[in-house]
């Protein structure tokens, strides 16, 4: 039966993906996000045939049981893995396809706005990280890593990957998303202001050509979030500007400005 079936799957995506996972028995005793998946299936057929009101309390009684709250409307695909689970809240109209990881804390709602489709579609292997909000009946494409604590307004495409507040898209085209490392996602924040950190420096540059001043200062006209990412990641980022060319800056720009104090005087 295609029941069981399913659950054998979910059961050995969590023994790929969970390196504390051990045995499939222990999963069906200490995970919750494997009841709320086998809970749902049965109260999802009941809702699509018209008995709503037994199958809102079959998904509320799973909530007391896991902590989950999966709405009987909402469709969810093969192998999800919902992992640790507390506070996953996924809508009514919410469609989440195959292979996708979703962490604790995650929120698949609507704005309140909305009529009708009011929550996301999913794509396939698709991991969302713990805490992130994804508000809108639009749709987040195949292979998309969304990081923690994001908030996802709008449509995302296949292969990107986006953090912050709002959602914001740093990479393109990645790597496949189950290969998600949480720890190395950029930092939308730092990278525009290593971009501001950058300006000040060429500024610092230009004005002392103005008075005949050399600099060894380099920045890049093009300042990109994938370039800038990149030199992040290799630590190259923390060497543009070294703390004895800084002091030099500063000495310099502190006489050029006495000087012309002075002649205006």
């Amino acid at each position: 039966m295609a029941f069981f079936r399913d659950i054998k799957e979910d059961i050995n995506v969590i023994l790929e993906q969970d390196p504390a996972a051990r045995t499939g028995l222990e999963i069906l005793l200490c995970y919750p996000g494997i009841w709320a998946l086998i809970w749902h299936k049965p109260a999802h057929w009941l809702y699509r045939h018209n008995m709503k009101m037994l199958a809102r309390i079959i998904s509320q009684l799973t909530r007391w049981f896991t902590g989950i709250e999966i709405h009987p409307g909402a469709v969810i695909g093969r192998r999800c893995f919902i992992d640790h689970g507390m506070a996953v809240v996924i809508g009514e109209t919410a469609e989440v396809g195959d292979d996708v990881t979703i962490y604790q804390g995650v929120t698949l709602g609507g704005t309140g706005k909305d009529t009708g489709k009011r929550h996301p579609t999913i794509g396939n292997r698709v991991v969302i990280s713990s805490g992130a909000k994804v508000l809108g009946p639009f749709k987040v494409g195949n292979d998309v890593k969304i990081g923690a604590g994001a908030v996802v307004l709008k449509e995302i495409p296949d292969g990107c990957t986006v953090v912050g507040i709002p959602g914001t898209i740093v990479r393109r085209h990645g790597k496949p998303a189950r290969e998600l490392n949480q720890v190395d996602m950029p930092d939308p924040i730092a990278v525009e202001l290593e971009c501001l950190r950058r300006r000040v420096v060429e500024m610092e540059a230009m004005f002392m050509k103005q008075f005949g001043e050399e600099t060894h200062i380099k920045c890049d006209d093009d300042c990109q979030y994938a370039n800038i990412s990149r030199e992040i990641k290799d630590g190259r980022i923390d060497h543009i500007y070294e703390e004895d060319i800084a002091e030099d800056v500063e000495e310099s720009i502190e006489e050029d400005v006495k000087k012309l104090e002075e002649e205006m005087d």
